[in-house]
């Protein structure tokens, strides 16, 4: 990848805090820039992970010492040093449902021309997303989509999968995630509840925390999810593996307890080529936290986004498309 790749965090909440830790792991990126509503920090050396943990949660970053600023514009903040910035990940709550969509837009109109990177989950805001590919064509920039674990890593080794049958059948997502606080990843626990019978991102977003407690409380800490909107629909849809109406995802959440209430898997089924049905399952370590399952794979197709840069690509692309490479 030849010069260290200078990465920036947009959000600071609980999987932004994961993946700083994570960055502090590799030699081949390095943390320059986070921001949240109220602030941002920039150090072109490197933010030092022990700084940024010593906040306290829900603590803005712009309160680390030395460089961080309070902002009503981080973001904005953020992009003005567009130059010195080669990687974005976009660790932030969507919703309403176009926020994210909107950050993308104004990202391709900065000027900006590295690599972007989201976790995104909501197949119509996944929708909004690729609309977007002409201007980032136009700017000399990449975006990927959807490379979390689901979508993301699931949704890759499904289309790997997939090579084995003539057709699919059906591709089945269940995935557990255990938290030992909800207030660890609040924007996560928020947009899972607007997936459960009832609720909408709208009512979701508009909810206090107050109220997401009752809400929690209620259901013991354990969100149960079925069908939900989950991008890795349209993803493989478009990718030519199935059709969105056989891709169904669900899992539960413990808001409780740091360990999985259920292992994450998806299962592939589909006619081989002698005429047989046949399931390929996938499973993770029930030791790997969502956050390590996000995070990973987000890097990894950083990396891969840095390559398309160095072969002259550039547009809006999504996990199914690429696979992820391993930055060291």
């Amino acid at each position: 990848m030849g010069k260290v790749k200078r990465i920036a965090l947009f959000g600071a909440g609980g999987l932004g805090r994961s993946m700083a830790k994570t960055l502090s792991h590799k030699t081949e990126m390095k943390l320059v820039a986070l921001c949240d509503k109220n602030g941002f920090a920039f150090n072109a050396d490197g933010i030092d992970l022990d700084a940024f943990e010593a906040l306290a949660p829900g603590e803005t970053v712009a309160h680390i010492p030395t460089i961080g600023q309070e902002s009503s514009d981080s973001m904005g903040d953020l992009l003005a040093r567009r130059d010195e910035i080669d990687g974005i990940f976009l660790a932030l709550p969507n919703l309403p449902n176009d926020f994210i969509p909107g950050v993308v837009a104004r990202i391709a109109a900065s000027g900006f021309q590295g690599v972007v990177v989201d976790a995104l989950k909501r197949t119509s805001a996944m929708e909004m997303v690729m609309a977007l590919h002409e201007d980032f064509r136009r700017a000399g920039a990449v975006y990927i989509a959807g490379a979390g674990c689901t979508p993301g890593m699931l949704t890759a080794a499904t289309v790997i999968a997939a090579q084995s049958f003539v057709e699919v059948d059906d591709v089945t997502i269940n995935f557990g995630v255990g938290i030992a606080n909800w207030e660890t990843y609040r924007a996560t626990i928020r947009e899972d509840i607007a997936h459960l019978e009832g609720f909408t991102v709208e009512k979701v977003a508009a909810m206090s925390d107050v109220e997401i407690e009752a809400e929690l409380e209620k259901r013991n800490g354990i969100l149960e999810l079925v069908d939900m909107e989950h991008a890795d629909d349209i993803m493989l849809e478009l990718a030519g593996v199935v059709g969105r109406d056989k891709v169904h995802v669900g899992g539960i959440v413990d808001t409780r307890n740091a360990r999985k209430p259920v292992s994450t898997s998806v299962k592939i089924s589909g006619t081989t080529v002698d005429g047989l049905r046949s399931t390929h399952t996938f499973t993770l370590g029930d030791e790997t936290t969502m956050a390590a399952n996000v995070n990973g794979p987000v890097l990894g197709y950083m990396k891969t986004g840095f390559w398309l840069k160095e072969m002259g690509v550039s547009g809006v692309f999504t996990s199914a498309d690429l696979l992820p490479r391993f930055p060291r």
